[in-house]
């Protein structure tokens, strides 16, 4: 059995959409084996999957081949997690400093917002 790169990444849920899959091997966030592929190119059992998200890099390795989407408990059956510790922590450290910076829900800037934090890079 073969599987395409772009769609098994759809199938275990690692992309929501097949054209997001595509668009993140494309621009060299998503590796197999640390080589960059095209999508076309056929995932096989044992491949090492590296995600680069953020400032962290998060890897898998395939342990079955699947050609239809999962459900997300399902997913461990096909897929194993290898990402080190560190890169855990890399990327909560991350989300922190994002929270910080905005509170969680408080959506975009308003104007009187925006205008305030214009006249304090003003100075």
């Amino acid at each position: 059995m073969a599987i395409r790169f772009d769609k098994y990444l759809w199938c275990v849920r690692l992309a929501k959409t097949r054209s997001q899959a595509s668009e993140l091997i494309s621009k060299g966030k998503v590796k197999l084996n640390q080589n960059q592929v095209k999508s076309s190119r056929e995932v096989k059992i044992t491949d090492v999957i590296s995600i680069h998200k953020n400032a962290a890099v998060f890897e898998y390795k395939v342990k079955d081949l699947i050609d239809k989407r999962l459900g997300a408990k399902l997913v461990e059956n096909y897929i194993l997690d290898i990402t080190k510790p560190e890169e855990i922590e890399r990327h909560k450290q991350y989300q922190l400093a994002q929270s910080i910076y905005r509170e969680n829900g408080s959506g975009k800037p308003s104007k009187k917002d925006r205008r305030d934090i214009d006249e304090f890079l003003d100075f």
